[in-house]
């Protein structure tokens, strides 16, 4: 094999991702020449509506999956939290890198903290988990529907549409925008639980090319595989589309894992929770153990409540 097509969304942060992906395929195979194959995604073209109502995350996916597919690449590179639990056939997810900082983190260009943050103050984000546990810390705050890339999110709150947003950590640093930001304050993992996969690279490669896995297979790290595969794990179990507000998350302390996984409503209400830690050797049945505990709680039903309740208002428009 002397030449290696990985597929990848145009975006900003997408084709960092990519090409740190290709450079360390070079570093590690240097006969093998890496070519990206760049794609600009349903889910990157449709930006006045939430994610939840243009089809989810396969929206950021389908159409380099469908590149792999059809012999127009070999691989392809994801933001793990992106990609759906379902994987087509013919497709496998063979490899997650190491996972970096998974913090969210609150920007502004008027409030030195979200601690600081007045009564009434609107708070952009889409992300109904961010939703969920920014109401159940502040009620009084107003949440607004925040869209765009990157680039735009940033424009409009030094253009004063918010008080504040609050987007991932991770894609900030690696696209170094924090720097322009006068206000930038990581929050506590504790108060924001992060989405499944948050902060890890998902590679996605055709099963049937074993030199292509071997590759993909040199780029894993086993701990993050092992937390992320719980928390897919949990969120299949659970049913939880991106019209539900769920936060999960797997880490691995000493021989142990520590899970933790909450599900409630939009507005911060009727909120379930459940903390899991067991060997690591038994990592692979705990993304089930702790769906099956919040189900018994009543987890179902409050999904199916959340979702009717998510983005009412954006719903009311498209009518």
């Amino acid at each position: 094999m002397k030449t290696l097509t990985i597929a990848t969304r145009a975006s900003d942060l997408a084709l960092w991702q990519a090409y740190f992906v290709k450079d360390e395929i070079e570093k590690k195979f240097p006969d093998i020449k890496v070519e990206l194959n760049k794609i600009t995604s349903r889910g990157d073209k449709i930006l006045d509506k939430p994610l939840a109502l243009i089809g989810g995350k396969g929206h950021f996916t389908k159409e380099l999956e469908d590149e792999m597919l059809a012999g127009n690449a070999d691989m392809a590179v994801h933001s793990l939290k992106d990609v759906p639990t379902f994987i087509p056939e013919g497709l496998e997810l063979a490899a997650i890198t190491k996972r970096e900082d998974q913090s969210d983190v609150f920007l502004s260009h008027k409030y030195k903290s979200f601690e600081e943050l007045p009564k009434n103050a609107v708070v952009g984000t889409t992300s109904l988990r961010r939703r969920m546990q920014i109401k159940a810390v502040r009620s009084d705050l107003v949440m607004k529907d925040l869209r765009g890339n990157v680039n735009t999110r940033l424009r409009k709150l030094k253009e004063g549409q918010y008080d504040a947003i609050v987007l991932a950590y991770i894609g900030l640093k690696r696209l170094d925008l924090l720097k322009d930001i006068p206000y930038v304050q990581k929050l506590p993992l504790d108060m924001m639980t992060p989405p499944m996969g948050q902060a890890a690279l998902g590679i996605e490669i055709v099963s049937s090319n074993e030199k292509v896995k071997e590759i993909a297979l040199s780029l894993n790290d086993e701990d993050t595989a092992i937390c992320t595969k719980i928390e897919r794990d949990f969120v299949k179990e659970i049913g939880a589309g991106c019209s539900a507000p769920v936060s999960v998350n797997a880490r691995v302390k000493d021989d142990n894992i520590v899970v933790k996984a909450m599900v409630g409503f939009p507005d911060g209400t009727h909120i379930l929770k459940e903390y899991l830690t067991a060997p690591k050797k038994e990592y692979k049945s705990l993304g089930l153990q702790i769906a099956e505990r919040l189900k018994q709680k009543g987890a179902i039903e409050v999904l199916k409540e959340a979702e009717k309740m998510a983005f009412k208002d954006d719903r009311a428009e498209r009518l």
